[in-house]
């Protein structure tokens, strides 16, 4: 792993985390010693790599201190509204660079942003497209293999058109 992938890795974690998707302890040791061993370079990195069983309740903690020491600290918006839109891009920006599986980043996004969000318009591509999956069978005419690529597809769409209606400055 070069120290870019372990950097992205830490990124994640912590917006997953910000999120309030549930981490396990044994992740966190496992990325923080895949940093480490890639020459992620911070003070405290070694303590929650070098974490063995019975410490695993430390990791947490441990992990968020690493973040801010990586200057990774992430606040979603305090706005549900906001907090759920910026949930569906980061969703869509996984699915788009292939780090998460476009069938779940789909099934995540409808019920994770689009239910919360009342079915905008902007996420209803990707929506159709996770209900598509969920349905599926092998009389269909469309392929699963079609459904991903449209999720693909629709996930770089969203992220498109969501650089294309930011503010300019």
């Amino acid at each position: 792993m070069t120290e870019d992938e372990a950097v992205e890795q830490l990124k994640m974690l912590a917006r997953s985390r910000a999120f309030g998707r549930h981490v396990g302890s044994d992740r966190l040791i496992k990325v923080a010693l895949d940093a480490l061993l890639a020459d992620v370079d911070t003070p405290s990195l070694p303590l929650p790599a070098g974490l063995g069983r019975r410490e695993e309740p430390e990791a947490s903690g441990l992990f968020d201190q690493v973040m801010e020491e990586l200057g990774f600290v992430f606040e979603p918006p305090a706005d549900p509204t906001a907090a759920r839109w910026e949930l569906a891009y980061w969703l869509a920006d996984q699915i788009a660079d292939g780090s998460l599986n476009p069938a779940t980043g789909a099934d995540m996004v409808w019920t994770e942003a689009a239910m919360e969000l009342r079915y905008p318009p902007e996420l209803q591509p990707i929506v159709t497209c996770a209900i598509q999956l969920d349905d599926w069978n092998e009389d269909w005419t469309i392929s699963r293999d079609e459904i991903t690529s449209n999720v693909v597809r629709a996930a770089h769409e969203l992220l498109r058109n969501r650089a294309s209606s930011a503010p300019r400055h």
